[in-house]
């Protein structure tokens, strides 16, 4: 799970994001989004805090999840992560 923390780091920095990311954090906030829903396509928000929040698009199935691509809001500024590339 280690790799995946990281590669998940990795990916939001190279879309230009500034702030402090942690991969495992980010993992479980969408994972907790993932586990309150039924198989299917969602799209979902996460605030972090009064101005940054996550936009995102994944694909639930029994037991996992496909995160297809999140949206970093910071403000006026905007990062696309595309988990899928």
């Amino acid at each position: 799970m280690e790799e995946l923390y990281k590669i998940i780091e990795e990916k939001i920095k190279a879309s230009g994001f500034k702030g402090e990311i942690d991969g495992r954090e980010f993992y479980y906030e969408v994972s907790k989004e993932a586990d309150s829903k039924e198989n299917g396509k969602y799209v979902f928000m996460v605030k972090k805090t009064d101005t940054v929040y996550y936009e995102g698009c994944m694909d639930i199935m029994d037991k996992d999840f496909d995160l297809h691509y999140i949206d970093i809001h910071d403000g006026e500024e905007l990062y696309h992560v595309d988990f899928d590339s």
